[in-house]
């Protein structure tokens, strides 16, 4: 990779731009290498540059909070951008109405929405990720995902051309939205309901304690490893892998939570083939004790 150019960019914006750049703590996960480049845009006019120079060049992913990824142990071979905090602004549009930007927590929407007495985003209090990954993969839980809160995203193409899109241009379904992959989420546009803000207070604290007597907390981990096959059972996914796999299996460092087995842990220096490793045999077998395939929520990025 030619990195001469780079370099005048980096040293000419005073840009937070590295090679050769540790992954491993930037994913709950706490797994991975390195990647060849890391780009932490301080602006919109500083990423507009960066993709003119590095567009054609080679992969770019785009990071949000880490908390649904899985990176391998090599080095990526390509650019990760992650979007800094002044990419994270939150505004009314209208009294019911909230802009977002794309590195904001979901948490921290949900808590702004509660302060302005906007009901519908207290689902968001509970999931540890930031807007534009919830956009990304159409987050949701206790019965509400992002498609049915959202009026727009804005963003900007790898070419650098800014786009707004209609939620009703696009496509939406179980934990997946359909939109170009060259697409980098700058900000969304969501419409909840004016409500009192004890009531909204009260429904996110809730659904909090049902999250945490449920999940575990405060331990490397993506998050729900596999997406509930809503088109094959009603049965969820967490039930299927609890009647097909013992619950102390492990490979190295990579093992299941005994509070909720299709959550899966890195208890100390888990690797990706372990990890990986684990969730090919948890697959598997429930592959062959329900006939049932599950598939992937968390992203392994190849």
């Amino acid at each position: 990779m030619i990195i001469s150019d780079l370099i005048k960019f980096k040293d000419s914006h005073n840009s937070d731009l590295f090679f050769d750049f540790n992954i491993k703590k930037l994913n709950w996960f706490n797994i991975g290498g390195k990647t060849k480049v890391f780009f932490k845009p301080k602006n919109l006019k500083e990423l507009k540059e960066f993709l003119k120079i590095y567009s054609s060049r080679g992969k770019l992913f785009i990071l949000g909070l880490g908390s649904n990824v899985l990176f391998k142990d090599n080095t990526y071979d390509g650019a990760i951008i992650k979007l800094s905090n002044n990419f994270s602004s939150l505004s009314k549009l209208k009294s019911d109405t909230i802009i977002a930007g794309s590195s904001c927590s979901q948490k921290n929407l949900s808590k702004f929405a509660m302060e302005n007495h906007i009901a519908g985003f207290e689902f968001m209090h509970c999931i540890p990720g930031s807007v534009g990954g919830g956009l990304k993969m159409n987050s949701g839980c206790f019965g509400t995902e992002f498609k049915d809160k959202l009026i727009s995203i804005q963003g900007i193409d790898f070419n650098g051309n800014i786009k707004v899109i209609p939620s009703n241009n696009i496509k939406f379904s179980y934990r997946k939205i359909e939109i170009e992959d060259n697409l980098i989420f700058l900000s969304a546009t969501f419409k909840g309901k004016i409500c009192k803000k004890n009531k909204i207070k009260s429904r996110m604290t809730e659904l909090s304690k049902l999250k945490n007597n449920a999940q575990p907390t405060k331990i490397k981990t993506g998050g729900s490893t596999f997406k509930n096959p809503i088109d094959q059972t009603d049965k969820r996914a967490w039930e299927l892998i609890k009647a097909s796999v013992p619950t102390n299996i492990h490979f190295g460092d990579a093992c299941i939570s005994g509070k909720h087995s299709n959550f899966f842990v890195n208890k100390n220096n888990a690797t990706f083939d372990q990890m990986n490793s684990l969730i090919n045999f948890v697959k598997k077998n429930v592959k062959d004790k329900t006939g049932i395939n599950i598939n992937l929520e968390i992203k392994i990025v190849e």
